[in-house]
C-alpha cells in the first residue's frame, strides 16, 4: 500500500467532514482478542439507529513543523476532554505510518453522543466508526482513492476496528458479521461484512429499547475485560461455542425463527457476563436491577407469548429486542413494570437502522 503524502507545493484549503454513525448491539458476542485488534471468535450484530455519534473532523494546513506526531484538538459535547483526546491521538498516531498526511495537518475533532458513554451501550463503536468514516472521507477528498463505495466501507471498517473492535460492525446497515466464519462468504478478522440482505425482513423492523440501569462509567473497561480472557479457564470452550452458535443464529435469522433467535441471544448475553465472573480477578457489571428486569422479561414472555428477548453488552444496561409489530404492547410493559428499575426512569428507545450517514 502506497503512503499518502500531501504535496507541499499545492497546499490544502481548510475544510471539514461530518459523519453520524450508530452503535450496534452484538448478538453473538466478541470477547477476547489477539494481535492488533483481531477477534478470537466471529461476532454478529444488529446496527442501531438512534444511539449514535456525530463527529466533525476539521482540517487545515499545519502551521508548526511536523514533529512526528499528529496535531489534534478534541471537543466532546463542545468541551475539551483530555482523556478522549489522548485516546484519539494515540489512535491517529498509530495510523500515521500508512497515512502520513495526518501529520501534515492540524486536526480538530468535535464529537458527541445521543446516549450515555462508557455505560455498556458501545459508545466506542459509534464514536470510532464515525471517526473512521471521517478519515476515509478526508482521504478521498485529498487523494481520490476511495471513490468505490465498497472499498470506502471496507477501509472504514478496518480503521474503525483498529480504534475499537466492535466499531467495525457499525459501518453497515441492519446487520454485520466480524470475524472469519465458514457461514459468511468474504468474512474476515480484518473488517466486518454486511449480512442485512441475508436475514429475514422482520429483523429490518426490529426494536431495541435500552433500559438504562446505570449511567455510571463501568468499573472494568472493555479493553481490560478482553485482556482478562487470556487467563480465563473457559476461554477456548467459549470461542468454540461462539463459532458454532454463529451458524445456528444465522439460519434462524434467515428463516425468521424467533424462538431460536431469542434463546441464542439471551444465552450469549449471560455467557458474556459469566466469563467476567470467571476472570481473574473476577468482576460483575450487572446490577440487581439488571437481574430484576431479566426475571420480569422471562415472566412477561411466559404470560403473553410475545417474542421479547433481552441481551446485554459489557455493562449493566438491558437491551430489549422485539419485532415492530408488538411495539405497543411492549412499550406498555416497559412503562408499567420496567421503568422503575432504570436510573431516572430513562429508556433509550432504539431500532435497527440503515447505518451511518454523511452529514
Amino acid at each position: 500500500m502506497s503512503k499518502l503524502i500531501l504535496d507541499s507545493s499545492n497546499p490544502v484549503d481548510p475544510g471539514q467532514v461530518v459523519w453520524r454513525s450508530p452503535s450496534n448491539i452484538a448478538l453473538i458476542k466478541y470477547w477476547g482478542k489477539h494481535g492488533v485488534q483481531l477477534p478470537r471468535n466471529p461476532s454478529l450484530s444488529l446496527t442501531l439507529a438512534s444511539s449514535c455519534t456525530d463527529t466533525m473532523l476539521q482540517y487545515a494546513p499545519r502551521e508548526t513543523p511536523d514533529d512526528g506526531q499528529v496535531e489534534l484538538d478534541f471537543f466532546f459535547h463542545e468541551e475539551e476532554n483530555e482523556s478522549f483526546r489522548a485516546k484519539t491521538l494515540e489512535f491517529l498516531n498509530s495510523l500515521a505510518p500508512t497515512m502520513p498526511f495526518l501529520r501534515q495537518l492540524k486536526l480538530t475533532v468535535r464529537t458527541g453522543n445521543s446516549f450515555p458513554h462508557s455505560a455498556g451501550i458501545a459508545s466506542s463503536a459509534s464514536g470510532m466508526s464515525a471517526l473512521a468514516l471521517c478519515l476515509c472521507s478526508l482521504e478521498d477528498k485529498l487523494f481520490g482513492t476511495l471513490r468505490d463505495a465498497d472499498a470506502f466501507d471496507q477501509k472504514a471498517s478496518v480503521l474503525a476496528r483498529l480504534g475499537s473492535g466492535s466499531a467495525c460492525r457499525s459501518i453497515f446497515p441492519y446487520a454485520a458479521v466480524w470475524g472469519a466464519t465458514q457461514y459468511v462468504q468474504g468474512s474476515s478478522d480484518e473488517f466486518a461484512v454486511p449480512v442485512g440482505d441475508q436475514i429475514h425482513d422482520m429483523f429490518h423492523d426490529f426494536h431495541d429499547d435500552i433500559l438504562i440501569v446505570s449511567r455510571e462509567e463501568k468499573s472494568v473497561s472493555s479493553r481490560a475485560g478482553h485482556a482478562l480472557m487470556e487467563g480465563n479457564p473457559y476461554a477456548e470452550p467459549r470461542y468454540a461455542q461462539a463459532r458454532a452458535r454463529m451458524g445456528t443464529l444465522l439460519e434462524a435469522m434467515k428463516g425468521g425463527d424467533l424462538a431460536t433467535f431469542g434463546k441464542i441471544v439471551e444465552d450469549e448475553a449471560l455467557t458474556l457476563h459469566a466469563l467476567m465472573m470467571c476472570s481473574n480477578p473476577s468482576y460483575t457489571l450487572m446490577r440487581p436491577a439488571s437481574l430484576a428486569i431479566i426475571e420480569k422479561v422471562h415472566q412477561y414472555r411466559a404470560d403473553t407469548g410475545n417474542p421479547v428477548y433481552f441481551t446485554l453488552d459489557a455493562g449493566p444496561n438491558v437491551h430489549l429486542l422485539y419485532p415492530g409489530e408488538i411495539i405497543t404492547d411492549v412499550r406498555k410493559f416497559i412503562d408499567d413494570h420496567l421503568v422503575q428499575h432504570c436510573e431516572d426512569g430513562y429508556v433509550q428507545q432504539d431500532w435497527v437502522g440503515e447505518g451511518p450517514e454523511e452529514m
